[in-house]
């Protein structure tokens, strides 16, 4: 198996891209550490990857929590740290910036970008020490794009873009790899976190109807197996990953 001996911590792992990618990394040998809000599907992923004989700690934590994701890191460094951070986590309310929504930016933010930050704070260090790791931070087509209702999404995305190739540059040193996945439009439950009812029907409706053919959350582990697969001289840097029918 590809990553026996590894231990990956997945971040947003109770549903959709991550729990996709739980169950991945998990045939292929990888120890996990899962991590979300939703304790019960956090438990029920577990439990079924337990019975491939692969270790899995819970942690139920949100993200956007700066002391919950310091406990978590202390707990993975308890554990003797992890070899794959996959930055997974993510919400999309989004509304005109007309609208004033603070509180719903403040969110995009808080979870988006600081969550990411927290996440690679907690495990980056360890990684360096070690002289090996691989960060893989799960960003959007947003990051390359802009969208009407979407600025402050797409502002997070664009972040999340920039904060990885900082990274990577600054962990070659450290013999510590870096992507950004960039996905299209994907079968998740992403559009729920979406407030704004005409907007939330809208995305809905144009993006995950019956005529948009999605990519799949399996579509998207399978490339982020690729990227954390590759020989240890190999940066995948960036995946952008679309559905055929996607212009945008």
């Amino acid at each position: 198996m590809k990553l026996s001996g590894k231990t990956a911590w997945i971040t947003g792992a109770s549903s959709g891209i991550g729990r996709a990618t739980a169950r991945l990394l998990a045939a292929e040998g990888a120890d996990l550490v899962i991590s979300a809000r939703r304790e019960e599907r956090l438990q029920q992923l577990a439990d079924e990857i337990g019975k491939q004989g692969r270790k899995v700690t819970i942690a139920t934590v949100d993200v956007s929590d700066r002391q919950g994701m310091q406990t978590v890191a202390e707990m993975i460094a308890s554990l003797g740290g992890v070899d794959i951070l996959i930055n997974n986590a993510g919400t999309m309310p989004i509304s005109p910036i007309i609208n004033g929504r603070v509180d719903e930016w403040e969110q995009m933010i808080d979870t988006n970008i600081k969550g990411v930050l927290y996440a690679i704070n907690g495990v980056y260090p360890g990684m360096a020490e070690r002289k090996q790791g691989h960060i893989v931070n799960i960003s959007s087509v947003a990051a390359r794009l802009t969208y009407p209702s979407a600025g402050v999404y797409a502002g997070t995305k664009h972040a999340v873009r920039a904060i990885s190739d900082t990274l990577r540059k600054e962990a070659i040193r450290y013999g510590v790899r870096v992507t950004d996945i960039q996905p299209g439009s994907v079968d998740t439950e992403l559009p729920d976190s979406i407030v704004h009812e005409k907007i939330r029907a809208a995305v809905k409706g144009n993006m995950y109807g019956e005529d948009m053919l999605n990519l799949k959350p399996e579509d998207i582990a399978n490339a982020i197996l690729y990227a954390i697969t590759q020989p240890a001289h190999v940066d995948v840097s960036e995946l952008l990953i679309r559905p055929l029918v996607q212009e945008n």
